[in-house]
């Protein structure tokens, strides 16, 4: 609930920015909720430096 309402919020503020598209990087547990959110993953998995796999998300606004 709390983590939705964050990325909603964290929209809303890039589209009165005029940005068009969100750009994520997502540790690959939480792809599930970033894409019931409308987000699309792409490309592989890779490591940010955590030692967590993680994978580029985009949604279009």
């Amino acid at each position: 609930m709390w983590g939705a309402a964050l990325v909603r919020a964290v929209e809303d503020e890039a589209r009165r920015r005029g940005l068009k598209r969100v750009y994520l990087e997502a540790q690959t547990h939480a792809l599930g909720f970033y894409e019931r959110l409308g987000y699309t993953a792409h490309g592989p998995e890779f490591d940010e430096g955590s030692g967590i796999p993680h994978r580029a998300m985009t949604k279009e606004l």
